[in-house]
């Protein structure tokens, strides 16, 4: 196995058997919502860091209570707006009848969370039931679009200094298969902070310095001056669901999920910030029908969050009037 994540990069997380994702991309201004569909169901966790997310069904997934399985998670812009998107979801399962039983019919389970990207175009136009279930209706098992797609085509990235010196996020994802276990992850990058290449420490996408040609360094202007500038609250936020085809109970995705938030602070600096809400999902189809090693697979999922968030930031590009991105800035280029 490589050691430099270059075994990553060409991974999604639909490499785990049993999970599809579908894109819905609004035409009218850069935002839409993502789906990752475990419609015969799927044990899961969630881990929330950061002061403030948006989220919903979260409560149901803590191991003390008694839903075993969801069918779907949605990731969306918009906001609390946003959080509509996954009624369409339910729709759509319930119509396939999927979901959890109950009498005559079944309650599809589907969590969510949302990222904040009402400032880049028309905050009135934003992710909506309708939206959501056309992302299910996109999804499949095939590598799913990256970059400036679904949840990620209003992310933006290195906020803290304005709209006017940030750049553009995205959605990326990745896998690697290990001792038989497949873990792939999938995230929109929407952070206050910058994008970091772990293996060299150099900002991929991030806050641009006042001439808007290069990364300035969102911590380390933080630790000249000792101050930082007013934001909108909740301005920012990255979400992301990690999976696996082990058997893991409730408790052992959460842990996972918690894992995962490891790899966002390896590549996002600063992460976790009174402005983002960031929260990663975890599920655990069981197709191996074997029990996963908790100790290598918590060591794996931050490696695999990473890779998929450097994925995202490379793989996007300005849309309507959205920041430049790394590609259109040639900042990747110069990584290489």
């Amino acid at each position: 196995m490589r050691l430099d994540g270059t075994e990553l990069t060409t991974g999604s997380i639909t490499d785990v058997p049993g999970v599809k994702v579908g894109h819905f991309t609004e035409a009218r201004r850069p935002t839409g919502c993502t789906v990752v569909l475990v419609e015969q169901g799927a044990t899961a966790g969630v881990a929330v860091r950061g002061a403030a997310p948006g989220t919903r069904e979260t409560d149901l997934l803590d191991p003390s209570n008694t839903v075993e399985h969801v069918h779907a998670i949605v990731l969306s812009g918009g906001s609390a707006y946003g959080l509509s998107a996954a009624s369409g979801a339910v729709r759509w399962l319930e119509e396939r009848g999927y979901g959890l039983p109950i009498g005559s019919g079944r309650v599809p389970i589907v969590p969510a969370a949302v990222l904040f990207d009402l400032l880049v175009g028309d905050h009135r136009i934003r992710p909506d039931e309708a939206a959501g279930y056309a992302a299910c209706e996109a999804a499949t098992a095939s590598p799913p679009a990256q970059g400036s797609v679904g949840a990620g085509t209003g992310a933006t990235i290195g906020k803290l200094f304005g709209m006017d010196r940030a750049m553009k996020g995205g959605i990326g994802t990745a896998a690697m298969r290990v001792g038989g276990i497949t873990i792939g992850a999938i995230v929109a990058v929407n952070a206050v902070g910058d994008v970091i290449d772990p293996t060299s420490g150099e900002v991929v996408a991030g806050a641009l310095d006042p001439t808007g040609s290069k990364p300035c360094g969102t911590t380390a202007t933080l630790l000249r001056d000792g101050t930082s500038p007013s934001m909108e609250a909740g301005a920012a936020t990255t979400i992301g669901v990690l999976a696996t085809d082990a058997s893991l109970t409730k408790a052992q995705c959460r842990l996972l999920a918690h894992s995962a938030h490891n790899g966002l602070a390896r590549c996002i600096d600063p992460i976790h910030t009174v402005w983002d809400g960031d929260t990663i999902f975890a599920v655990a189809t069981g197709r191996e029908m074997q029990a996963a090693d908790m100790m290598a697979l918590g060591a794996i999922a931050p490696r695999v969050m990473s890779a998929a968030v450097l994925n995202a930031v490379k793989a996007a590009k300005a849309v309507g009037p959205s920041p430049p991105s790394a590609a259109e800035l040639g900042i990747q280029d110069a990584r290489r």
